[in-house]
């Protein structure tokens, strides 16, 4: 790895989901006033508002549109409306 490549504040930082409060350890650049310890050991802390592990997407709990059934909606309401134009 070439050397000077990351910046001189480049160290592990724990980052906390607010909204279940999962936290994880990762290497970043960002300033913090607060610290959390974990296993001894005190991180700069940076708190999430949403993480991989409340996120609907990730957790599996988005709800899926149905464009298809949308379209059949959109065709039964109308469909008199076309058969009237057409006569």
């Amino acid at each position: 790895m070439k050397k000077e490549l990351h910046p001189a504040n480049y160290r592990p930082v724990a980052f906390k989901d607010m909204s279940n409060g999962d936290v994880f350890i990762s290497r970043s650049t960002a300033n913090t006033r607060e610290t959390i310890e974990i296993d001894g050991v005190e991180y700069p802390l940076v708190k999430l508002d949403i993480s991989n592990t409340s996120h609907p997407f990730y957790t599996g709990k988005q709800t899926l549109v149905d464009t298809a059934g949308r379209v059949d909606k959109f065709m039964n309401r109308y469909s008199k409306h076309m058969q009237n134009r057409q006569k």
